[in-house]
């Protein structure tokens, strides 16, 4: 059972950055943190979970939400078994809880919720206007 733990989150104005982290641990099956492609998603309150970044096992092509794009950058050091999403110019409309997650299905990072087997508690990023 891989458990993830998000940080970073916190309250900033329109305009600011935030990076957040999420560690992995408890690996099975000889497994690793090279082995699990990582996803962050967020949710809004009253809104669904929605896909925000995602990079693939290797480190190779990330994806981005179009509304994220170029300003949000997902990374990862497999060394520190860490995935971070650096975030730049945060708008009101980013508000949401974020989480990491982890999956080993496909060859490529999935920009579905559903292809996760592994979730964070997530973290509270709140930005005001």
């Amino acid at each position: 059972q891989v458990q993830l733990a998000e940080s970073g989150g916190g309250l900033v104005q329109a305009g600011d950055s935030l990076r957040l982290s999420c560690v992995a641990s408890g690996y099975t099956f000889g497994h690793t943190f090279g082995t699990y492609h990582m996803g962050w998603f967020r949710q809004a309150p009253g809104k669904e979970r929605e896909f925000v970044a995602a990079i693939s096992r290797s480190g190779g092509t990330p994806e981005y939400a179009d509304s994220v794009k170029a300003r949000f950058t997902i990374s990862r050091d497999n060394a520190k078994n860490t995935v971070y999403l650096q975030m730049f110019s945060l708008k009101p409309e980013d508000t949401a809880v974020y989480y990491c997650a982890a999956s080993w299905v496909g060859s490529v990072a999935s920009t579905s919720p559903g292809s996760y087997t592994f979730w964070g508690q997530g973290t509270q990023v709140a930005v005001s206007s």
